[in-house]
């Protein structure tokens, strides 16, 4: 509801489905661009994932939140598309995001370093062509285990398409959060495209 709300105030007409079968290439054709809030497990039946392909190859955009990466593990297509595949994560924290690229506009509002409560996702089967807006400074929390280098938003062009993906958006008070919506409505703006 939240999103909804912040794309119409954004001119950005949205509807809302848990319906699968709207992915087929007339149902998916009206759309710019699909987001997948906080999907989790095989979501889509192989003429489905068929029907999306195509959708993305025909340069269309997705954006994935959080969950979304805990989507479609037999799906390799898929896990390129939305970069990584979730592999576990710590308890609900504080913690401190480092914004890396303030040229996109999923992040150009945010702080350098923001700092929020969220459920933070350790990653596996990163795609190498991620475009990393921001990273998890593990010193903040407890509970990496990827390092220096652990992306928690980024974006890319993929097989014709544009995705983005961020890793926040577990709480329901994120999506109370002004800058949270901010980054998502940013990463909203650029699947959509022109």
């Amino acid at each position: 509801m939240a999103i909804r709300q912040k794309a119409s105030a954004n001119g950005i007409q949205m509807d809302t489905t848990n319906n699968a079968a709207r992915f087929t290439p007339d149902g998916l054709q009206p759309y710019a661009a699909v987001v997948f809030l906080s999907t989790t497990g095989d979501v889509l039946a192989p003429q489905q994932q068929s029907a999306f392909e195509r959708y993305i190859r025909s340069g269309r955009g997705f954006v994935g939140i959080h969950a979304a990466t805990d989507s479609e593990y037999d799906w390799p297509w898929y896990n390129g598309l939305v970069g990584a595949y979730f592999n576990d994560h710590p308890a609900i924290q504080q913690a401190t995001v480092r914004v890396v690229d303030k040229a996109h506009p999923a992040t150009a509002v945010l702080p350098d370093a923001w700092t929020r409560t969220d459920e933070w996702y350790n990653f596996r089967n990163l795609h190498p062509g991620l475009k990393v807006l921001a990273n998890l400074d593990e010193s903040t929390y407890t509970g990496g285990n990827m390092g220096a280098n652990h992306p928690i938003a980024w974006y890319h062009t993929y097989d014709g398409g544009r995705a983005f993906y961020t890793a926040g958006g577990h709480t329901a008070e994120s999506f109370a959060e002004p800058l949270f919506m901010q980054h998502v409505m940013g990463g909203i703006t650029y699947a959509v495209g022109n």
